[in-house]
C-alpha cells in the first residue's frame, strides 16, 4: 500500500499529490501538481476503482474506527458529542453525481424527477403546521426551491428572503426555466430529492451512505481536524472548497457589487482528501441515507460509552424541533457537506461533522448526492503490489 507518510517523503517538496488507480491488480499512477496536503493523524491509502476489477469511479474506504460528530467551538449542538463508530469498508464515488452522469440514467429510464411533477398535497401537508389550509390545484405546480438572494443585508433568522419557489425549477434548469446546464456537464446535478437520488441509486447498482460513512469517508483520515483538508480554512490564502467567501460580500447579498457564490462549480476543481474523495464539502449539500435526528448523536453517545458503535444506520424517525411551525416528527433526511451558499456567517457547514435534515421530496438548487457500493475490497495481492512499486 502507499501511505501518506511515503508520499509525503517523495513528493511534499515538490507540492504533489498522487492517486492509485486499480487496473486488474496493476498500479497506475495519476499525478496531480497542488499545494502540499495537511499531514494525517492516519495513514490512509487511496485507491481508485477502475470498473475492471473495482468499481469505476470509486474510491475505497477501508473499515476503521473513528469519532463521529464534533465537540469543536464551532460544532452546533446537533453535532455534539463526539462518539466512537466502526464501520466496514465501502466504495464511495470519488466526486457527486454530475449532470452528465444524470443525464444518462434519465436517458435509459425516461425517469421523471419530483421537480418536475405536480406537487402532491399529502407530502407538502406534514411539513406544515396542522390545519393549513389545502392551496388550490392551480396553485400546485411542478417547480423547485431556487436561492434567488437578496441584494441589501437581511435579517439571518428569516431565510424564505432568499429562497423562493420557483414553477419550471428542475434539475436542467437549477434556477428556473430559462436556466440551463449546457456547459455544465460536470458539475454536481441539483434539484435532485432524496428519492430521485434512490431511483438513480438502484438505477446504477448503488447505494445513499449512512451518515456515519460519510463522515467518515469525508474525514479521510484526518481525525477531528475541523474541515476535510485540516484545521485551517485557507492554507496558503487559498480557498479549499466552493463556499461563500464573505471577504467579497455579505451572505445572502448577490449584487455585482457585493460579489459572493452563486453556483456549483465543476468537480475536482479542489484537492482530493486523504481516500481521493473529492468536494466532499462544499459545492452541494449531498443526501444521505439516514433519518435526521436533532439529538441522535447525544442517544448515540449515551448507549455507547467507550465501545464503538458497529455500522450505525441512523434513528427510526425524525425528530427535529428547531423550525418554527413545523412538526417535530415531518419526516426530513440527513444531508452533510455544505454547499455554494455556506459561509462564516450564516451556516459554516462546509465541515465534516455539521449535519442538517432536509424534506426528502424538496429539491433545491444547492442538493445533490454521491453513491457508496458494497463491493469486494482490493485484493491482498493488489494492495501488496501497491506496497512493492513504492518501494
Amino acid at each position: 500500500m502507499v501511505s501518506i507518510k511515503t508520499l509525503r517523503k517523495w513528493l511534499l517538496p515538490a507540492g504533489v499529490a498522487m492517486v492509485v488507480l486499480l487496473a486488474g491488480g496493476a498500479a497506475a499512477f495519476a499525478w496531480v501538481t497542488s499545494p502540499a496536503p495537511e499531514l494525517p493523524l492516519t495513514e490512509p491509502i487511496v485507491v481508485i476503482g477502475d470498473g475492471v476489477s473495482t468499481p469505476e469511479g470509486m474510491a475505497w474506504i477501508p473499515e476503521g474506527v473513528f469519532q463521529m460528530g464534533s465537540d469543536s467551538k464551532l460544532a452546533q449542538q446537533n453535532e455534539r458529542p463526539t462518539h466512537p463508530v466502526k464501520l466496514h469498508g465501502f466504495w464511495m464515488d470519488v466526486t457527486h453525481v454530475t449532470n452528465d452522469e444524470f443525464a444518462e440514467f434519465v436517458r435509459q429510464t425516461s425517469y421523471v424527477t419530483t421537480a418536475e411533477k405536480k406537487p402532491d398535497w399529502e407530502t407538502i401537508r406534514v411539513q406544515l403546521p396542522p390545519g393549513t389550509p389545502r392551496p388550490p390545484d392551480d396553485a400546485l405546480v411542478p417547480g423547485a426551491m431556487v436561492f434567488v438572494g437578496t441584494s441589501g443585508p437581511v435579517d439571518l433568522r428569516d431565510y424564505s428572503q432568499w429562497w423562493r419557489y420557483v414553477p419550471g425549477a428542475d434539475w436542467r434548469h437549477p434556477q428556473g426555466p430559462d436556466s440551463t446546464i449546457e456547459g455544465k456537464g460536470d458539475h454536481p446535478v441539483v434539484q435532485v430529492s432524496y428519492e430521485d437520488a434512490l431511483a438513480y441509486a438502484k438505477w446504477a447498482q448503488k447505494r445513499l451512505p449512512s451518515e456515519a460513512e460519510w463522515e467518515y469517508a469525508a474525514r479521510g483520515g484526518l481525525e477531528q481536524a475541523t474541515f476535510v483538508w485540516g484545521d485551517e480554512l485557507m492554507p496558503g490564502g487559498k480557498p479549499q472548497a466552493n463556499y461563500w467567501d464573505s471577504r467579497q460580500g455579505a451572505f445572502p447579498v448577490v449584487s455585482p457589487e457585493a460579489g459572493g457564490a452563486t453556483g456549483t462549480v465543476p468537480v475536482k476543481t479542489f484537492l482530493p482528501n486523504g481516500y481521493g474523495l473529492q468536494d466532499m464539502t462544499g459545492n452541494a449539500w449531498q443526501w444521505v441515507a439516514d433519518w435526521y435526528g436533532a439529538n441522535y448523536f447525544a442517544t448515540q453517545a449515551s448507549a455507547a460509552g467507550t465501545t464503538p458503535i458497529e455500522n450505525p444506520t441512523g434513528p427510526a424517525e425524525t425528530f427535529d424541533p428547531s423550525e418554527a411551525g413545523v412538526p417535530v416528527n415531518a419526516p426530513k433526511r440527513v444531508i452533510r457537506g455544505g454547499s455554494f451558499l455556506c459561509n462564516e456567517s450564516y451556516c459554516l457547514s462546509y465541515r465534516p461533522s455539521a449535519r442538517r435534515g432536509s424534506d426528502p421530496y424538496n429539491p433545491m438548487s444547492h442538493v445533490g448526492f454521491r453513491l457508496v457500493k458494497d463491493a469486494a475490497p482490493p485484493s491482498a495481492a493488489q494492495l501488496a503490489g501497491l506496497t512493492a512499486d513504492a518501494r
